[in-house]
């Protein structure tokens, strides 16, 4: 086979020097013990050695490339951090709207550069407060947020011209979108003006996730009224964060991650095509949210993967031009679920290998956890530190000084290689059971997520997989009291101002917007323009819910194992 026939993800033969070089190495290094069997990260086997002969010959030319050149592995910039360092972006909320209120401005005076809201899980599954099922859930994962009103005080003193917000909702996303737009307009800040991001990844919750209303065809089409709504609007707005995170707490392989995520966002922009949008036009507000795990080898070339696919993705499969339609931008966490009760300060030295692993990764935004999460929602000290991490990895480690400094690597390389054309075969799976919907429908993807992280938990309780402190190096420790606790009456006030805020609005105006909700939801039109009048009338956020929710039905999960 000639050098120019030979598949790019193909190895290059040795040469008869390197080889015999190659042989005698093995020789020496199968006299001598190893310390385990097996050296593995979440999905691949690494090899005890990588050399020139696990890279093709054609590498640099067809995979490697240029800093923000196609297909994009060495970053969507060409300066990447040398031009500007990536969004500290810390997830916060809690309680009420004014506690949260109160982090925000602490974050920012520390040097914060961007905000990230967590909101509880009534409002993530379209319930106000005072609705039966809310009863115990008021604020404890995240901010209560019933109307505009609470709105008002969340981003109470902070300037939305100057501040991007991303917003992790799903189902009521559009919801939340209208109340910041409306916000923001009363601010006297116009909505083109606004930047920032809401997830709006609903596929993910079926997934993996689980805060879903509405079935996954209606759904799917409320985040196409959005992709339209904000061409109109809100045009620097990131319309969609397709969410891998969440789909690698619930136990999926770096591979998988990769793989459904793009498949995910396969579906949608075949959805918004579909609508008749042109993918030029919504492609470059695209945005992505990735995991950053434990194998550092592994999450580097993970991150380097999913840039070069979803480029080739979009230049090949559906034919993007503009060159900002190819590139894959991502905002990463580190992952919760690594995070250990036991020991908890060896959790900010997880946190620091793992935004580590995000920055060689080439992120553009970076939400670093606490060390104290796996007992409580996140001290005010604990926060302080996981920003201090970010700000000594920018400003003291040299990482950002030059421009994917792992590029070249041997080992990199053949990963970054081996995870995009192990994703590659996934979405081809996905793709002949006829896409995303079939394979939620059907449970392929649920239960690969289940199967993966039932292996990983089989593999730490019989110790292959260290977890330090909790299966290895374990000590006998107190049990720690959480360093932070919620205002037990939070529930009880949130309650009172959503009845006062009912009490003064204008109800003959708010039913007249609800009932053209409901109108226009029957009539299959975009669903924005009427919520936005639902939100500046005050609607609560289950109050609009329980109109679609007649429309559309609510979604039960079936269980897939």
């Amino acid at each position: 086979m000639s050098e120019a026939d030979r598949p790019a993800s193909e190895p290059a033969p040795r040469s008869a020097e390197r080889a015999a070089q190659r042989q005698a190495w093995e020789e020496a290094a199968g006299r001598q013990k190893q310390r385990r069997e097996r050296f593995r990260a979440s999905a691949l086997e690494l090899a005890a050695l990588y050399d020139p002969g696990d890279l093709d010959a054609r590498a640099f030319e067809t995979q490697i490339g240029y800093p923000g050149q196609y297909p994009f592995t060495r970053g969507v910039q060409p300066t990447m951090y040398r031009g500007r360092l990536w969004t500290m972006r810390q997830y916060a909320g809690f309680g009420s709207a004014e506690e949260t209120n109160r982090r925000f401005r602490y974050l920012l005076d520390q040097g914060q550069t961007g905000l990230s809201v967590a909101f509880d899980l009534p409002t993530q599954m379209g319930y106000d407060s005072d609705a039966a099922l809310a009863a115990g859930e008021v604020g404890k994962v995240g901010v209560a947020i019933d109307t505009l009103a609470d709105m008002e005080i969340l981003f109470d003193q902070i300037p939305l011209d100057r501040v991007s917000t991303s917003m992790t909702i799903n189902s009521p996303a559009a919801i939340l979108l209208l109340m910041y737009q409306a916000l923001a307009e009363k601010q006297g800040v116009s909505a083109d003006q606004l930047r920032g991001t809401i997830q709006n990844d609903v596929l993910k919750e079926y997934q993996a996730r689980g805060t879903f209303i509405f079935p996954p065809e209606p759904s799917l089409k409320i985040t196409t009224d959005i992709f339209e709504y904000c061409r109109a609007h809100l045009p620097r707005w990131n319309t969609i964060s397709i969410s891998g995170y969440h789909i690698r707490e619930a136990g999926s392989t770096a591979v998988e991650e990769i793989a459904f995520t793009l498949a995910n966002g396969i579906t949608y922009v075949q959805a918004a095509i579909d609508r008749g949008l042109d993918v030029d036009e919504f492609a470059p507000r695209l945005s992505f949210f990735f995991n950053a795990h434990n194998h550092l080898l592994e999450e580097v070339a993970k991150f380097r993967a999913a840039r070069r696919l979803w480029a080739e993705l979009m230049r090949e499969r559906f034919g993007a031009r503009n060159r900002k339609s190819w590139l894959l931008r991502f905002h990463t966490q580190t992952a919760g679920c690594t995070l250990t009760a036991q020991q908890p300060e060896n959790n900010a030295v997880r946190v620091a290998y793992q935004a580590l692993a995000a920055v060689l990764g080439g992120t553009q935004s970076l939400h670093t956890n606490s060390r104290d999460e796996a007992l409580s929602l996140p001290s005010e000290s604990a926060v302080l530190l996981a920003l201090r991490t970010q700000q000594i990895l920018a400003e003291e480690s040299g990482v950002t000084d030059t421009i994917d400094p792992l590029a070249g690597s041997y080992a990199i390389e053949r990963l970054t290689a081996e995870i995009a054309e192990a994703a590659r075969g996934l979405i081809e799976r996905i793709d002949a059971q006829g896409g995303v919907l079939t394979a939620i429908e059907n449970g392929f993807i649920q239960r690969a997520i289940h199967r993966s992280a039932y292996e990983y938990q089989q593999e730490v309780e019989r110790g292959e997989r260290i977890v330090v402190g909790l299966n290895r190096h374990v000590m006998q420790e107190q049990t720690l009291p959480a360093d932070f606790a919620l205002d037990p009456q939070l529930e009880a006030r949130q309650i009172a101002r959503l009845r006062e805020v009912r009490a003064r609005r204008d109800e003959a105006a708010l039913e007249r917007a609800l009932a053209a909700l409901e109108r226009a939801a029957r009539e299959g039109a975009n669903l924005l323009p009427p919520l936005y009048d639902c939100v500046t009338a005050y609607a609560g956020i289950g109050e609009m819910c329980d109109r679609l929710r007649r429309v559309f039905g609510a979604y039960r999960d079936p269980g897939y194992l």
